[in-house]
C-alpha cells in the first residue's frame, strides 16, 4: 500500500515526515527485522518475544536473577513473570533462592532448557549473518558503529550491565557458547 500526499495539505517548515525521523525508522526497521526474525523461535520452538529473551539472556549468562533480565532486554517485570513461569512449565528453567536474601530467586537453564538455547543459538546467529550479507562490507561495519553510537547516546552501556559482570573470563557462558554480544530481538 503505497500513501498519497494531499496536495491541498500544506506542509509547515516544521512539518514531521516519518520517513526521515529517526525512532519511526529505528521502529519501522526492528518491526520488520523482529517478525522476520520471530519466526525462528515461534514456530520451530513455540516461544514468545519475552521467552525467547529470557532463554536468551540466561543462556548467556547463566544466572540472573528476574529483575536483572528485564533490565537486561528491556521487559516489564510482569513480561519477564510470565517469561519465567512458561520456561518452567517447559521444564526449561530452574529457580533458586538466595540463601542471603530469600526475597531473591536466582534463575538458570536446566538440563532441558540449554538444550533448547544450544539447538536456538545457531539458528539465531545464522539469521543474523544472512540479514548481514546483504550490505557491504563498508554498510555493516557503519551499522555496527552507528549503533554502538546510539545505544551510547541512549545511555545503553553493556559494559555497566549487571549480567555483564558475569560473563566468565573466557567469554563463554556456562552453556559453553562462545558468546559474541548481547542479542535482544
Amino acid at each position: 500500500m503505497t500513501l498519497k500526499t494531499d496536495p491541498s495539505r500544506a506542509q509547515a517548515p516544521d512539518a514531521l515526515e516519518l520517513e526521515t525521523f529517526l525512532p519511526y525508522r529505528l521502529n519501522r526497521a526492528a518491526a520488520i527485522a523482529s517478525r522476520q526474525f520471530s519466526a525462528i523461535y515461534r514456530n520451530e520452538f513455540g516461544l514468545t518475544v519475552p521467552e525467547w529473551r529470557t532463554l536468551a539472556t540466561l543462556g548467556q549468562f547463566g544466572v540472573a536473577t528476574a529483575t536483572e533480565i528485564g533490565a537486561h532486554s528491556a521487559m516489564h517485570k510482569t513480561k519477564v513473570s510470565r517469561a519465567v513461569a512458561a520456561l518452567q512449565r517447559r521444564r526449561w528453567l530452574q529457580r533458586h533462592t538466595d540463601e542471603q536474601d530469600r526475597r531473591i530467586e536466582h534463575l538458570a537453564l536446566s538440563a532441558a532448557g540449554i538444550a533448547a538455547y544450544r539447538r536456538l543459538a545457531p539458528k539465531v546467529l545464522r539469521f543474523e549473518a544472512e540479514l548481514m550479507e546483504g550490505l557491504s562490507a563498508e554498510d555493516r561495519e557503519a551499522l555496527v558503529k552507528g549503533m554502538a553510537v546510539l545505544e551510547r547516546a541512549l545511555g545503553i552501556h553493556k559494559k555497566s550491565s549487571l549480567l555483564s559482570r558475569r560473563q566468565t573470563a573466557e567469554g563463554k557462558g556456562p552453556t559453553g557458547l562462545q558468546s559474541r554480544r548481547t542479542h535482544a530481538a
